[in-house]
């Protein structure tokens, strides 16, 4: 395939994500150059790359504008859950002078398109949440969930960038959990647990995307450098009781007046270090996404369903404990 001049800059490239959008475009071929920066070094062979380890809260201006970087896929993000206010606040304060600096540095570098990877906690978890809920739904993110909080912060950042920057094309991806059988990032990890636990009377619908259905639709953003915000999830949905039984887990239901001071009584001694309290709102009151704009305007059919989606990751957990 004839390669054109676009060069595609992706931070956070060593990471989950990163490691699947990288092999994806390089397979696609439909640009001159990759550049990848993380402050891990890659660990699979990608050809054409020009790989940085470097932490981009530092400037990366100098490396994009020795490249000619024209597209730039933001995924550098601290996803750990801080223990305690000053360790919220440390991380909060990392992943928004991450996403400054890259945003001036692609200002500096004219680089002319910028992708951001967001989650669908931007939305918050509410009992009048409509489902499905649509890319024009107010943002109501749960201030003590730290990462959907950050995610909601980063774009407040960037929309207030792209208004100041007009000729820069901005594009947000809210997409809902990521899962495959590469899965290994601290999201999917909370998920694949011995114990589960719920809310009494509450079997909520869930949504999971695929790994490289996600990685597909950005380099279809990418190639048709399409700006706006957009939902992104495949098809179907999994109740929160078939994904206990898909990953056999062991699934405790308790009332809410019960469930949400034990599960912030084990968050502060340390027996669990997934979620405060709050989290449980998560698996009580659904965040259904509706991705019907990204279909109609790229066209793309996801590979995948939610149902297999999940599966996959399953059977690829279940046989790394077979292996040890």
């Amino acid at each position: 395939m004839e390669q054109s001049n676009r060069v595609v800059a992706v931070t956070g490239a060593a990471g989950y994500v990163g490691r699947r959008l990288l092999k994806s475009l390089e397979e696609g071929g439909d640009q001159r150059k990759l550049v990848a920066y993380d402050t891990n070094p890659l660990t699979f062979p990608v050809h054409n790359v020009a790989a940085y380890r470097q932490d981009v809260a530092e400037p990366i201006e100098a490396t994009l504008r020795r490249h000619r970087a024209t597209t730039l896929v933001h995924l550098a993000f601290n996803a750990r859950p801080g223990r305690n206010r000053r360790e919220i606040a440390a991380i909060r304060d990392s992943n928004l002078g991450m996403l400054k600096s890259v945003l001036d540095s692609c200002l500096r570098a004219r680089v002319g398109h910028f992708i951001y990877v967001s989650s669908h906690t931007v939305y918050g978890p509410h009992p009048d949440n409509p489902i499905p809920l649509p890319d024009t739904a107010p943002l109501r993110p749960l201030p003590d969930f730290p990462y959907g909080y950050d995610k909601f912060l980063s774009e407040q950042m960037i929309q207030e960038f792209g208004e100041q920057h007009p000729d820069i094309k901005i594009t947000v991806l809210r997409a809902c959990v990521v899962l495959g059988p590469n899965a290994d990032d601290p999201i999917s990890q909370a998920f694949f647990r011995p114990v589960l636990m719920g809310v009494l009377d509450y079997n909520p619908p869930l949504q999971f995307l695929y790994e490289d259905d996600l990685a597909r639709v950005i380099g279809i953003i990418i190639r048709q450098e399409l700006p706006g915000v957009f939902n992104v999830v495949g098809e179907g949905v999994v109740f929160y009781k078939e994904l206990a039984r898909i990953i056999k887990s062991k699934l405790i239901n308790l009332p809410a007046v019960l469930a949400y001071p034990f599960v912030q009584l084990t968050w502060d001694l340390g027996i669990q270090r997934d979620s405060v309290a709050s989290g449980l709102d998560l698996v009580r009151y659904p965040i259904v996404l509706d991705s019907g704009r990204l279909r109609q305007v790229t066209g793309y059919k996801f590979w995948h369903t939610s149902l297999e989606t999940l599966t996959s990751f399953a059977n690829s957990c279940l046989l790394v404990k077979e292996d040890n």
